[in-house]
């Protein structure tokens, strides 16, 4: 199996609803003639079920837990709408991919079908540990449907789902960016131990799609295999149109394998937080400039979108960001490929929503107070683009506020925006 089709098949069984209600269903038409078997060898009388009554029973219980199993999909579309038109369609994916909400729904099936089954069986005698086992799975479907309600209810909050992208946002930049910054080290350059004597091989891109993963180990391989240097054209998260170049070889002994290249490389309709910690960013001002709509009106959201923000570009800028190269034991030059660098953060993460937020107060001071504090805390090279930040972010609070008392409220920093303790000392922007 190939480096991309294992990441299909890995992204699949993630992402997929509908799998483990499967897998219930097929457990359940297993463990029915089992139970059966168990009950016909040991003769069980303990508990007394009578064949009127466990048929009146397991009809009741059944059309019960396919009850709860219509409202828990009527809860999940619902929470698709809600979290589409107020925080942004990029979340939609990670609601419905929730393994409490996956389990839930594979032991309600479970007991659906094995209620069907054992139902089926009640003729002159019931089966009592048959019946027993659905009356447990049932209250367990009982106790399961009440845990989605209120699971759902908690992680549709905004704040919620901006811990969640905040959190695995920072795990992508952990793991694409290991190494922590320090000012003294020279930045590499990428172009070094190029062939710029023989024109490069270039592998276009055989379907369009924005560029998910890559398996940089697998391309290290092939590049020291032919002694080559491949170089990766896009960036992830960047889209590529068929036809479009994917891969630069230059150097080596012969062309590479394009087929062998083009299956260490995943192409998707919609970028994933895998290898792309700029998603993390997008995703979250997504929702910071949708609460910041005249429709939604809300900056309270804003600010606790910036509030993750502030962590992760504090995250960021704690670490080295060329590491786009792949050397081989020899330290001699394999891969190039392209992350983005620490103004590319910074703008994702200021420029939308200093626009949308120009005219809340609340907005503003919570992003004086971030650039502020990450000017305090990370090393003098990470400066620049924040003290350029803080100039823009004070031209637009002129350009908004007309009154002074107003403007020199929007100019002063709080970690929460309004009601904390303002920050009146100038940084020197």
């Amino acid at each position: 199996m190939t480096w991309l089709q294992r990441y299909r098949l890995r992204t699949f069984l993630a992402s997929s609803l509908w799998i483990v209600p499967v897998l219930g269903m097929g457990l359940a038409l297993i463990a029915a003639p089992a139970l059966r078997r168990i009950d016909d060898a040991t003769r069980w009388t303990l508990f007394g079920f009578g064949v009127e009554g466990a048929r009146a029973v397991l009809t009741g219980l059944v059309a019960s837990v396919f009850t709860f199993v219509v409202f828990v999909f009527s809860i999940l579309l619902v929470a698709v709408q809600i979290a589409s038109a107020n925080l942004s369609p990029r979340v939609i994916a990670g609601l419905l991919s929730q393994r409490p909400v996956r389990v839930c729904l594979g032991l309600m099936v479970f007991t659906f079908v094995d209620g069907l089954a054992v139902l089926g069986r009640v003729e002159s005698t019931a089966p009592q540990l048959p019946v027993a086992g659905v009356i447990t799975c049932s209250l367990g479907s009982i106790v399961a449907f009440l845990y989605v309600i209120d699971y759902m209810s908690r992680k549709l909050r905004p704040v919620s789902v901006l811990s969640h992208v905040g959190l695995a946002g920072a795990r992508v930049v952990e793991s694409i960016y290991p190494q922590l910054f320090t000012e003294s080290r020279v930045e590499a350059e990428g172009s070094a131990g190029l062939d710029a004597h023989s024109p490069p091989q270039v592998v276009l891109c055989d379907e369009g799609g924005v560029v998910l993963a890559f398996d940089s180990r697998g391309l290290a391989a092939l590049a020291r295999t032919s002694d080559a240097v491949i170089e990766l054209v896009p960036q992830v998260g960047d889209f590529v149109a068929k036809g479009d170049p994917l891969f630069r070889i230059h150097g080596g002994r012969g062309p590479l394998s394009e087929e062998h290249l083009l299956q260490r490389i995943a192409l998707g309709a919609e970028r994933t937080l895998e290898q792309d910690p700029a998603f993390a960013f997008r995703i979250i001002v997504d929702i910071a400039s949708k609460a910041l709509s005249p429709a939604i009106n809300d900056p309270t959201t804003a600010v606790l979108a910036i509030d993750q923000l502030h962590h992760l570009l504090r995250n960021v800028g704690t670490r080295e960001l060329d590491t786009g190269l792949v050397r081989d034991g020899e330290k001699r030059l394999r891969l190039i490929y392209r992350t983005p660098n620490w103004e590319d953060f910074v703008d994702l993460a200021a420029t939308e929503i200093r626009h949308f937020g120009a005219t809340s107060i609340q907005v503003a001071r919570r992003q004086r107070a971030m650039l502020e504090d990450l000017i305090t805390a990370l090393p003098s090279a990470r400066h620049p683009p924040l003290h350029e930040e803080l100039r823009l972010l004070r031209s637009s609070a002129e350009r908004a506020f007309s009154d002074a008392e107003d403007r020199a409220r929007a100019e002063l920093g709080d970690a929460q925006g309004l009601g904390g303790r303002a920050r009146g000392v100038e940084t020197g922007a």
